[in-house]
């Protein structure tokens, strides 16, 4: 019974306050932290584009950030920088200069837009899943 217990209060603190965001994608690109984190000599585009460039191929990230006591616009925007800076990784491992059709990719559906991502926020977590296209320009 006590077992029960403790996986029911468990899944309680997992479950609460727990919601999908939309995000603005500028407002984190354009953030202190971004800044600091992101590569500048990888260009980054949002949204369904067509393709100009050698197509390297399309990946993606899936991260997380802790999000205990932190507003979840700021464990959000860290899960973000962090999948976006991990494409960026990608494309210089794989010889590209640029990132595009970069969308959201939560459970693996496409969800395309050029000013917001979607963002998993819950008490304990934060995730953000991206896809985008590796290109040399």
């Amino acid at each position: 019974m006590k077992r029960i217990l403790s996986i029911c209060g468990l899944l309680f603190l997992c479950g609460c306050g727990a919601g999908s965001l939309e995000r603005p994608i500028q407002d984190d690109l354009n953030s202190e932290l971004a800044k600091q984190t992101l590569n500048p000599e990888i260009s980054l585009q949002f949204g369904k584009h067509d393709i100009k460039g050698k197509n390297l191929g399309t990946f993606v990230s899936n991260k997380k950030t802790n999000a205990s006591n932190k507003y979840a616009e700021e464990s959000c925007r860290i899960a973000f920088l962090s999948a976006v800076k991990s494409l960026q990784s990608r494309a210089e491992k794989e010889g590209g200069n640029a990132v595009v059709n970069i969308h959201s990719y939560y459970k693996k559906v496409p969800s395309w837009s050029d000013t917001t991502y979607h963002c998993e926020d819950g008490n304990l977590m934060s995730g953000v899943a991206l896809r985008g296209t590796v290109v040399k320009q």
